[in-house]
């Protein structure tokens, strides 16, 4: 990538239109065997459901895919209600997030351990079609496609997501670091299982295991 497409990626993604300011974002994933008996224990917790919801992501690069290869990602989102026999549906909304690494002088002790952190912008928006336009008309191309149907849930500031996936079911565990451990360890999970990789790294696993060139992660019907 040449400096001024460098340049110009990482100074427009500074300038979007998001809410002011990025938050700090630290996550880990759990892989998930038996989903019934996972959300038994989250409602035992007290963790409250926001209804699921069918997503569809888009991520965004440069053409020398400069976001991917220095861990940043520009990805719109649309979310359809999905309600299931269990769980009623959610929302209709469409979002964009940019999220990219935190600068080393505001990375907690955390980050370099069990925990994947980022800074994260995030906004509502309307017509995402606009924004794919925009985005192309700019420069920025399509790449990786994904989709899972996704239970959000929250409990006592801890922000929790049940994710079903073309590659498995996982957790997303989303707060305080000592919030994550505590809330892992009373559904059954330990450190070592804890997973960092992005939903990208998962499919992308998947894909060798299988002896298929990465692609979409994406429901075949």
């Amino acid at each position: 990538m040449s400096c001024g497409e460098r340049e110009y990626a990482v100074v427009y993604t500074q300038r979007m239109p998001l809410r002011a300011g990025p938050k700090r974002e630290i996550e880990i994933k759990l892989h998930v065997n038996d989903i019934r008996a996972v959300t038994s224990r989250l409602q035992r917790l007290g963790a409250a459901s926001e209804g699921g919801v069918h997503e569809r992501n888009t991520l965004y690069d440069t053409p020398k895919e400069y976001f991917r290869s220095t861990g940043r990602l520009l990805r719109v989102r649309i979310d359809m209600p999905a309600a299931s026999n269990t769980m009623k549906a959610g929302r209709n909304r469409a979002l964009v997030t940019f999220k990219a690494p935190a600068p080393a002088q505001s990375k907690s002790r955390y980050s370099q351990s069990r925990y994947k952190e980022k800074l994260e912008t995030e906004t509502a928006i309307q017509r995402p079609e606009r924004w794919d336009h925009a985005l192309r008309s700019l420069g920025f191309r399509p790449g990786f496609e994904y989709e899972k149907y996704r239970c959000p849930f929250r409990l006592r500031g801890l922000h929790i997501d049940l994710d079903e996936t073309p590659v498995g079911v996982f957790l997303e565990l989303e707060g305080a670091p000592q919030e994550i451990d505590r809330v892992a360890r009373q559904l059954g999970y330990g450190p070592s299982e804890y997973i960092r990789g992005t939903y990208w790294d998962l499919n992308a696993a998947d894909c060798r295991r299988r002896g298929k060139i990465p692609g979409n992660m994406l429901f075949r019907t």
